[in-house]
């Protein structure tokens, strides 16, 4: 099964919104008209694309009047080119050149970060690399217990504390000490689930990146944002505090397959600028698909090639 199958299965949520959506609008050879721009508009912020949703159908209703878009299949096209404008972006290519490459997980608190954590364990293995994770949120037990089985499962290390309030930083710098003596290609640091309000905890990640940088060069080489695509376009609100107070290199979309609102990623891409480095697309340890804007743009509006 290919990239773009997996996708058509997993993101059938929003594919039923956006893709049928479409097909019942164009119902009866419906001819283009204001009447049914403004029902696509609609469809496209119930589909969650948000405030891009107005644009997108300025832009159809223009190639509509200049004669270049006729009918359903003509805006099927034009709207997959449009959206894939939204998410151009260089592939996901990471440097292990330099070992260990440190990556720091962030986000708000319930949005995947301990699972999607044990997708990349699990991703990273399977290409043959070596990992090592550090449970830097202390404030958890249960969370550093999670992520130690999961570790078990994927064959990674794990540094961690036992005792409460143990320092975060320190974790994460026993982490890279660690993943540095033993050989490690990559090192991935799990941190407290935050809300995004708490500007206390925003400065604990930085002292994370401070000491880690002290053992390891230019670490952390990433620091990437969960986002939970359940929460829709909420999830922008929060991942500008969050990149405005931390240097975050990409992004990681959890949960596709349990929303109808995959249209957010739209949002979220164009308001932060960020490439989107995976998408979660079911809870099990494999399916953690690297992110190609083809695929994803192709599953959600029904295309089969």
């Amino acid at each position: 099964m290919g990239l773009l199958d997996r996708l058509r299965q997993r993101l059938t949520r929003t594919r039923s919104i956006l893709s049928d959506g479409i097909s019942a609008i164009f119902r009866g050879g419906r001819k283009i008209d204001a009447s049914l721009l403004d029902e696509l508009e609609e469809l496209l912020y119930t589909s969650d694309l948000g405030p891009a949703a107005t644009p997108i159908v300025a832009e159809l209703a223009r190639l509509h009047k200049r004669g270049d878009i006729n009918g359903e299949e003509d805006v099927r096209d034009t709207l997959r080119e449009i959206l894939l404008s939204k998410l151009d972006q260089t592939p996901s290519e990471f440097d292990f050149s330099s070992t260990p490459m440190v990556i720091l997980i962030v986000g708000v608190n319930g949005s995947g970060k301990t699972t999607t954590i044990a997708k990349l364990c699990q991703r990273f293995a399977d290409q043959g690399k070596s990992v090592i994770v550090g449970a830097a949120d202390t404030f958890r037990a249960a969370a550093a217990d999670q992520l130690e089985v999961w570790a078990e499962r994927t064959g990674a290390d794990i540094v961690r504390s036992h005792k409460d309030g143990a320092d975060p930083a320190a974790i994460a710098f026993d982490t890279v000490e660690a993943a540095v003596s033993r050989g490690k290609d990559v090192a991935i640091i799990d941190t407290a689930g935050r809300l995004h309000t708490q500007k206390n905890l925003m400065a604990e990640l930085e002292k994370i990146r401070r000491v880690v940088g002290r053992r390891v060069a230019n670490a952390p080489q990433e620091t990437w944002l969960v986002i939970d695509a359940t929460n829709g376009q909420n999830a922008i609100s929060q991942a500008r505090e969050f990149t405005s107070s931390v240097e975050v290199t990409g992004l990681l979309i959890a949960k596709l397959d349990g929303t109808a609102r995959g249209g957010a990623l739209f949002g979220i891409k164009e308001a932060l600028g960020l490439p989107v480095r995976f998408v979660g697309t079911g809870e099990s340890v494999e399916l953690l698909e690297e992110f190609e804007p083809g695929a994803f743009v192709d599953a959600i509006l029904g295309r089969i090639e």
